[in-house]
């Protein structure tokens, strides 16, 4: 079948990939996920803008109500995650939940169409020698989204294409002008939709969560300041601690039991090792003795090499070749081999 779902958030990647498979042959029709009432580019902004694209293409448009899902797993995710000190990444945890899923089910179940495609910078490869889909970076290093998409299975990536993996955004965006499309110069989103849709992430926890004062302390319990809330920092953070030091302070740890933001410095808070749980492997099976992997603790962070070694219950201990600054519980680990996502999992808390 010569068909396929395209997921519309109403930013130019995901029309490109709608006109860029038209093009191909595909007879496409477009699907847009309603998230969450307010601006953003997936809420009500993004809808408009993703009609207009299926106007344009002439293709039909859908849209699929998971405002539920959402607020399940992602905006209740999120705030129990910042109440236990914890600084959740919605992003993957979208993918695999709230997303992919639902636009798959309704491809197949209602519209008999059994292929989704999304604007994801990101590669596709059948391995015929393990018979298993793999997962690669984007041709483009610097838009790569893999890290987001590591929590995709197996059933998921047999259904899904990713048509701008082989390609830089620089040729999204002149294929936009080339195909004539009303988002061609729509600016990319740069925050998460929950920050779009509220300022920020600071004034969305707000709505959930109230303030109760606390400790700043360092790493031998000095009190050196006072927070309003722990839901308000994350590991790594400098600015807005409120503390003149000699030398620059970071947040280190969160402790919720204590109500307190633990600080050092940069070469005080670094470390070796990890548990990372939740493990979804990707590209390879699960490995039964220690591997070596580089693995990217952020999105934006610099592959590192670690020793990949096997617990039990869908764990693993990562053990870096030199001393991390940032691990930060609730965010992914994931790992790679060069371009090949091998799989990923969420920080525990150290």
């Amino acid at each position: 079948m010569n068909k396929v779902v395209v997921g519309l958030s109403g930013g130019v990647d995901s029309s490109v990939a709608a006109a860029s498979l038209q093009s191909q042959g595909y007879e496409v029709e477009g699907l847009t996920l309603w998230l969450m009432k307010g601006k953003g580019q997936c809420c009500s902004e993004g809808m408009v803008d993703a009609a207009s694209i299926c106007e344009q293409l002439n293709i039909p448009h859908h849209i699929v109500d998971t405002r539920d899902l959402f607020q399940t797993y992602i905006v209740d995710y999120l705030v129990s995650g910042y109440e236990s000190g914890v600084t959740p990444l919605p992003c993957s945890q979208c993918n695999r939940v709230v997303k992919f899923p639902p636009m798959l089910e309704y491809a197949k179940n209602t519209l008999g169409i059994d292929k989704i495609a999304t604007g994801h910078y990101g590669r596709i490869k059948y391995d015929q020698n393990n018979h298993r889909y793999q997962l690669l970076k984007a041709i483009d290093d610097t838009k790569d989204q893999s890290y987001f998409l590591y929590d995709l299975t197996q059933e998921l990536l047999a259904h899904l294409i990713l048509p701008l993996g082989e390609q830089t955004k620089t040729e999204t965006r002149v294929m936009a002008n080339q195909f004539k499309l009303t988002t061609a110069e729509k600016p990319d989103s740069q925050d998460l939709c929950l920050i779009e849709s509220h300022g920020s992430m600071k004034d969305f926890l707000d709505q959930y969560i109230k303030p109760k004062q606390g400790q700043i302390v360092d790493l031998k319990g000095n009190i050196l300041g006072e927070h309003e809330g722990i839901h308000h920092y994350t590991i790594g953070q400098r600015k807005g601690l409120g503390i003149a030091y000699a030398e620059p302070l970071y947040v280190v740890k969160l402790d919720p039991v204590m109500n307190q933001v633990i600080v050092a410095t940069r070469d005080e808070g670094g470390q070796t090792e990890c548990i990372v749980n939740r493990m979804n492997w990707v590209s390879i099976s699960e490995p039964k003795n220690p591997i070596k992997a580089e693995a990217k603790i952020r999105y934006r962070s610099i592959p590192k090499f670690v020793h990949v070694i096997p617990l039990d219950n869908q764990r693993v201990k990562l053990v870096f070749d030199e001393p991390q600054f940032g691990i930060t519980p609730g965010q992914a680990a994931v790992l790679y081999h060069q371009d090949l996502l091998l799989g990923g999992g969420i920080i525990e808390r150290n």
